[in-house]
This record gives C-alpha cells, sequence and structure tokens, in this order.
C-alpha cells in the first residue's frame, strides 16, 4: 500500500478565478526522496500544503478529488496523529517562528506533543547538535538572520520526528555550506532512518541528484514523474529550466550521457575534451575573462568607512566594515548566515544607525542629512516580500509607490508588470499569488520609481529559472545606464552569472572585495557548478557564454556522443 495516494485532486483558493491543482493524480511510497520542481505559481506549494492535510482546512478554498495517507482520507484523519507524522517546513520561516527564544521554539512542538520534559531536552539537544545551532541557541529569534530562521524552522521540524518531511524550498536563505549540510542531514535521515522526504526546490544544482524521483510541474498538473535521469533524458536541453548547470553545459553540446553532479561532470568534460589543446588555451595569470567593474573615474555611489555594529543584547555583528561601491557598478555580496550582510543593507538605508564609522550614499551622509531624499533614489527589498504587499491589487502596490514619491508618470507600471509577468495579476490581491509571485511584485513596487541605486536583500528567494534569467539582466541593463546595484544573495549561481564584482563577507568582516573571477575562481566553496566542473581544465569558467567561448571549440570530433563509463545515460 503506497504511503501516500492522490485521486484527481482539483483545488482552487478562496476568490481565486484558476485552480491552483488540477486533477493531481500520485502515489508516494515510504522512503522515497521525491524532488518537486515547476516555475513560479505552478502549483508545488499548493501540493505541499495537501499532502500535509492543510488544504482546505487552513487555507479555505474549493477541493475536489481525494488524499489518502496511510490508506485514510486525509481530511477525517485525527489532526493530533496526522501533526505527529507528517512535519513541514514552509517557504517563510517568520510565518512559523512563534516564540521567542530559539531554544524555546525547537521545545514548542514538543511540548504539544505531550512528552515529558527529559525527552523533550534530549531531542532539542539532539536536534541543536545535528543542525549545528549551539551558537544561536539561547539567542532571540528576532535577532536571526533569514538563513538562521530557515534553520530553525527545520530543526523544530526534525526534533517532532516525523514520518514523513515535506521541505518548501528549505534552502532558499542558507548560505552554500549550510545548505550542503542540510541537504546531506535530509538524505541520511531518508536513507538511514527511512524518513519519506517531499522536497521543492528552485535551486537543482543542490539536489538534483539526491532525489529518487521528480515531479515536474506547470500550471496545476504534473508534467513530468520520474527517476532524476528519466527527467534529465526528457528535458535535456541548454535552456532547459530543469536541469542543474553541469547537466545544460553538456545539453547544449547535444551528448547523450547528462552528468546530474560535477564529479561526474569533469569525467565527462576530460573525455570530450582535448585537453592539450585546453591547457594550451589557458588565460595567462591575471588574464581571466570577465565583466569588469566599473571605471574608478566614476564617483562614489556608497561608502561605508570603519563601520561598527552591535544589536540590542551584545550582539556584534559589523566590525570595521569599509566598502566603496562606484555608480554604474554590479555588486553581489556573499558570505555565511549571520555574517552581517543584511545588517550592512540596512545601515545603507538608515533603517540602523552605526555604533561608529560613516556610511554615505549617493554623496551624502546618512547620519548627518535627512533619509527622505536618499530614499527617493533608492530602491531597498529586505529579505521578506510581505512587508511590501499592503494594497487591494498588484497594480495598487505598484502605484502606491510613484504616489509616495510624488512621480505623476504612471506608465512604468505597465512596462514593470511586464517585465516581471505580472500583468495577468494587475487586479488580483497580492495575498492571494504564490510566494514567488509576491517575490516580484516587491521587486517591481520597489523598481518601479527608476532608482539611482538598487538595493536587493536575497531577491532570487522563490523566484523560478526563467524570472531569474530576466532579473539578472535588467540588472545588467541597469548598471549600464550608470545606476548602482548591490545585491546580498546566497544564489552563487545568480552572482557568477550576472554581476560584476562579489564581495565577500565573514563573521561581521569584509574579507575579500574584487572582480568576480579573481574571488568566486579561487572560492572552494562560494564558486558556480561550471567553474567547479572547469578547474584544472579549463579554468577561469563561470558563466555559460564563457563555457560557449572557450569549451565547446575544444570538444573533440564525436567525442560528445558517445558514453562515458560512469556517467550515466
Amino acid at each position: 500500500m503506497p504511503l501516500y495516494k492522490v485521486e484527481n485532486l482539483t483545488y482552487c483558493y478562496p476568490e481565486a478565478e484558476k485552480a491552483a491543482l488540477n486533477h493531481i493524480n500520485l502515489e508516494i511510497r515510504e522512503g522515497e526522496f521525491i524532488l518537486v520542481a515547476g516555475g513560479s505559481g505552478s502549483g508545488k506549494s499548493s501540493l505541499a500544503r495537501a499532502l500535509a492535510g492543510l488544504i482546505p482546512d487552513f487555507y479555505g478554498g474549493r477541493v475536489g478529488g481525494k488524499v489518502y495517507f496511510q490508506g485514510q482520507d486525509i481530511r477525517t484523519m485525527d489532526r493530533g496523529k496526522l501533526a505527529r507524522e507528517v512535519g513541514m517546513v514552509f517557504q517563510d520561516p517568520e510565518k512559523q517562528i512563534v516564540q521567542t527564544y530559539v531554544e524555546a521554539e525547537i521545545a514548542f512542538g514538543l511540548e504539544n506533543l505531550g512528552l515529558d520534559n527529559e525527552e523533550m531536552q534530549r531531542r532539542v539537544a539532539e536536534v541543536v547538535c545535528f543542525m549545528n545551532l549551539e551558537q544561536i541557541r539561547g539567542a532571540f529569534t528576532a535577532n536571526l538572520s533569514g538563513g538562521q530562521k530557515q534553520k530553525l524552522a527545520l530543526a523544530s521540524v526534525l526534533a517532532m520526528q516525523p514520518r514523513v518531511l515535506i521541505l518548501d524550498e528549505p534552502t532558499s536563505q542558507l548560505d552554500p555550506v549550510s545548505a550542503e549540510d542540510i541537504l546531506n542531514l535530509v538524505k541520511r535521515l531518508n536513507e538511514e532512518m527511512g524518513f519519506t522526504v517531499i522536497m521543492i526546490e528552485q535551486r537543482l544544482e543542490r539536489c538534483y541528484h539526491l532525489a529518487d524521483r521528480i515531479l515536474l510541474m506547470e500550471k496545476g498538473r504534473i508534467t513530468c514523474d520520474g527517476s532524476a535521469r528519466e527527467v534529465a533524458r526528457k528535458t535535456s536541453r541548454e535552456d532547459s529550466p530543469f536541469l542543474p548547470p553541469v547537466a545544460r553545459f553538456f545539453a547544449g553540446i547535444e551528448s547523450p550521457s547528462l552528468p546530474l553532479t560535477v564529479k561526474e561532470g569533469r569525467k565527462l568534460l576530460r573525455s570530450c575534451v582535448n585537453i592539450e589543446r585546453a591547457l594550451a588555451a589557458r588565460p595567462a595569470a591575471g588574464k581571466v575573462g570577465g565583466s569588469p567593474t566599473a571605471p574608478a573615474a566614476r564617483d562614489s555611489a556608497v561608502c561605508l568607512k570603519n563601520l561598527w555594529f552591535t544589536y540590542p543584547g551584545g550582539q556584534e555583528v559589523l566590525k570595521d566594515v569599509s566598502l566603496d561601491v562606484r555608480e554604474g557598478e554590479f555588486a553581489a555580496v556573499l558570505g555565511e548566515n549571520g555574517a552581517g550582510k543584511s545588517t550592512m543593507l540596512r545601515q545603507l538605508t538608515g533603517l540602523l544607525r552605526p555604533d561608529r564609522g560613516t556610511v554615505q550614499v549617493l554623496g551624502k551622509d546618512v547620519g548627518r542629512n535627512g533619509l527622505k531624499e536618499i530614499r527617493r533614489h533608492t530602491a531597498y527589498l529586505s529579505q521578506n516580500p510581505n512587508d511590501y504587499l499592503f494594497q487591494d491589487t498588484v497594480e495598487e502596490e505598484l502605484l502606491f509607490t510613484l504616489k509616495n514619491f510624488g512621480l505623476k508618470d504612471t506608465s512604468v507600471v505597465d512596462e514593470m508588470l511586464d517585465r516581471f509577468r505580472l500583468a495577468r495579476y494587475r487586479r488580483t490581491n497580492p495575498r492571494d499569488l504564490s510566494s514567488g509571485e509576491r517575490q516580484r511584485v516587491a521587486l517591481a513596487s520597489v523598481l518601479v520609481m527608476s532608482p539611482g541605486l538598487i538595493i536587493l536583500d536575497e531577491p532570487t528567494r522563490g523566484v523560478d529559472f526563467r524570472l531569474k534569467a530576466e532579473l539578472g539582466r535588467f540588472l545588467q541593463q541597469e548598471a549600464e545606464k550608470g545606476r548602482t546595484v548591490i545585491v546580498v544573495t546566497h544564489d552563487v549561481e545568480f552572482a557568477a552569472e550576472y554581476a560584476a564584482r562579489i564581495v565577500m563577507m565573514s563573521s561581521g568582516r569584509v574579507v575579500s572585495d574584487g572582480e568576480k573571477h579573481e574571488v568566486l575562481g579561487k572560492s572552494v566553496f562560494y564558486s558556480p557548478q561550471l567553474s567547479k566542473m572547469c578547474r584544472g581544465i579549463c579554468d577561469g569558467v563561470l558563466t555559460f557564454s564563457e563555457a560557449r567561448e572557450r569549451i565547446y571549440p575544444l570538444v573533440s570530433s564525436g567525442a560528445a556522443t558517445g558514453e562515458v563509463p560512469g556517467v550515466m545515460m
């Protein structure tokens, strides 16, 4: 008997015109690791909510068909039993955290299960150790970074030891090292403890190879269902949004073998690239290609000097940070969770004031001048898009920004709605949209004012492959117009493809700053898949355009058409 059986499931949210799920039929066996992928608004989160028993009880709306869990209609199951059996981590960890302290948050679910104090202490200690949360165990949850909140939400669910883990983009706010650790932990729970894992992810390079089975969704339907390699074969093309970068690269040379990991990619690359020519074609030291930084003659847009900042309670977050970003630069800020990246952005907008040091934005001292003029020319998007949505329709969100700054030309609203593929949601309440769609609305609402300085904190969170590419190209175009772009992100692939400059932060300090090839090309953990695959074979490749230019000509004639031992077809 399957663990889950879904029969002709159809679901429509309250007041929504179109169904979020359309005639879903699905069986899930115990112990499977299932990856669910698809574009924004394709129904991934709605399916997860249905499998968790939250639809329609929690969200309302109209539902048809059945979801059976262990042979029982999930809508008639005892809610307490279901909570013990099925644990879900939502896209927005802020909505899942209810306690003031980290340890209390982990224990909250255990208290609801009625466990005795000794058992609760054991489970809390165990999950704190496994999730590497010792340093923030006694911290205020309100002071945590977005990534730390995401780890806490996952820890709280794991402590309850459910039979099924439903994870809705569990690594979207995690740095590469933390994301790798979390995914390996989830895979261990799946393989060694028999947990059934249902994971939704947009960044497929992290988890594609871990899944036993992949479901692709579009317009509320399952359009593809099979093993990772079966789905890779069915979607094999260079611009496929449902392949990890290494597989997309080999799809571009029409290779019948599609690697799913960097290791497989390196093996296949060595088999089909003329190594002697590749070594001869290596760029000389200091001559690695790539996007140059903005000319030094341009004025400074952002200047931080010897910045120090400590949160209430003694948590020192910024330590002697100095940074100069000039007009026309596109800089991406990377670093581990809690490194101080988001705190630094809040200093630029005046939301926080430094304990020591100075902050200058667009030539004005943030600490001495009024913020109104600075904010008139600055677009800032924080990690949580829900903070920006309070109007009744998507169109009104954009119009509010223009009205707030006294801007009369509303023609730009149509342009931004089209650019972010929101025109069909013009009259829709933004709170009725998916998380990825809400992110796009928030982006459009801050960019509609054509700012001179664009500051974005995790803008690709919940955004699908195609829209991410469109956003990256848009930001590049804005930089070419002389506008300054600063993006905090854990999406290394996005930063490598579109930014020109990389700023690395660690423990409240800037530890590396330079042209992206110089920083990412030397990094072990903060480098994109293509860079890792090409290292030692064709150094200096970060982007797909560079791969096409430098590697495709080196492919030996006919080499890409054969099968390579150890790399499955």
